[in-house]
């Protein structure tokens, strides 16, 4: 069996005939590390990924020219500026690859089209979006609740390799600490 439909089928049941008409809107793709899919300030074109390889993320530009990962993406994760898609403006985050990634890259517009005919899609879009915000729920209160160490260890818990897979800014950063701080917590687990 297709592994991509035996994971949509881990969110809600998709037939075959449904899973043909997914793919008919989707376009594989290999993008190299550093890769932009949207970037910030720009409204971003209607396409949404399904990750199935490597690590993407999140991150926004502040003045200082410090950048924040809002979100690191494994994985068989949905990723795309949806606010952006949906607003029709300019996406608040940039979307970027921190690894080769293998993707689905999805015609959300025909997506949606689909959702309004086709309830196994459109049950699919409400059981991501359920999951995007208990995500978001997830991270906000580990934010407020945990100290950087337990951040540090639930990350690596999520992505066991993640130190030998981007460097260390880019983890103390989805971390909302510093590379020192990150080094002091390392060295002090070693």
């Amino acid at each position: 069996m297709n592994r991509n439909l035996e994971y949509l089928r881990t969110i809600t049941p998709i037939d075959d005939e449904t899973f043909v008409e997914l793919q008919k809107i989707s376009t594989f793709r290999l993008l190299e590390k550093n890769t932009a899919i949207a970037k910030e300030g720009e409204v971003p074109t209607k396409r949404i990924c399904l990750l199935l390889t490597g690590l993407m993320r999140a991150y926004i530009d502040a003045e200082s020219g410090k950048q924040y990962n809002k979100k690191i993406f494994t994985p068989m994760a949905f990723v795309g500026p949806l606010t952006g898609i949906i607003t029709n403006k300019p996406s608040k985050l940039t979307y970027e690859t921190l690894t080769e990634c293998k993707v689905f890259e999805i015609d959300f517009g025909k997506f949606m089209d689909l959702c309004k005919v086709n309830t196994q899609i459109a049950n699919l879009y409400i059981k991501v979006l359920e999951n995007v915000f208990m995500e978001y729920e997830r991270r906000s209160l580990e934010l407020m609740s945990m100290d950087a160490t337990q951040r540090y260890l639930k990350l690596r818990e999520r992505i066991p390799n993640i130190d030998d897979l981007i460097p260390q800014f880019q983890i103390a950063s989805f971390l909302n600490i510093t590379p020192v701080q990150l080094s002091r917590i390392r060295k002090k687990l070693n």
